[in-house]
């Protein structure tokens, strides 16, 4: 299978029989879950504490949020690790599949799954102290092709994102940039909008593929 054809599309690659493949396979929960851990430990990355004030120390029992939870696996993963979820994904057939594991896993009771759209975010402000995004951000702009209507897009989200956050809350966002002018708009869309931070790709000389991007309210 060429690489073209394996990276997945939205939202064909997670509805119906296609959601039950994701939720059921083994590499996904797995890669999900080990991803998860990696964007917590950025969040307290000693690099993100030099930036800003001094606030290296992140409050117990913080209120994170996780856009484009899927069926739950990365919010499972902040849950274990003492975050209080609240988990926002747009598509049904996704979050139908938490359902049943709510049933099964008693985690996924004390996470607050969500339906609903990571642009316009049904949250009250100053509520969230973190957010995480596991490789969703980058469908924020399905279907738009109009530059405009893309930094536009990119823009209003930062920005709404800026407002749900607590004074000098964190981001971290794992997503795949097509390439660096696409992570450029991405990036650039949060440090205009209030937000000081910085990127790390998965390899040095990559021109696209896994990206974190490491961020901080102003």
């Amino acid at each position: 299978m060429s690489r073209k054809s394996s990276i997945p599309k939205f939202p064909e690659s997670y509805v119906g029989k296609k959601s039950n493949e994701y939720d059921n396979s083994i590499w996904m929960e797995r890669n999900q879950k080990k991803t998860t851990l990696i964007s917590i430990q950025y969040l307290y990355s000693n690099e993100l504490d030099k930036i800003g004030l001094n606030d290296n120390v992140l409050p117990e029992e913080s209120i994170i949020l996780d856009l484009g939870c899927g069926t739950g696996f990365s919010s499972e993963i902040l849950a274990l690790n003492g975050f209080k979820v609240i988990a926002i994904d747009i598509l049904k057939d996704m979050l139908y599949k938490v359902l049943d594991k709510k049933e099964e896993n008693d985690i996924y009771q004390k996470i607050e799954f969500i339906l609903a759209d990571m642009t316009s975010l049904p949250i009250r402000h100053d509520s969230i102290d973190h957010v995480i995004s596991i490789s969703a951000y980058n469908f924020i702009t399905y279907g738009k092709k109009d530059k405009r209507d893309i930094l536009k897009t990119l823009n209003n989200t930062a920005k709404y994102l800026r407002k749900v956050l607590k004074p000098r809350g964190r981001i971290v966002i794992e997503f795949y940039p097509k390439d660096d002018k696409e992570l450029d708009q991405f990036s650039q869309s949060f440090t205009r909008n209030g937000f000081s931070g910085f990127y790390i790709k998965k390899y040095e000389s990559q021109r696209s593929g896994q990206t974190f991007l490491l961020l901080k309210k102003k």
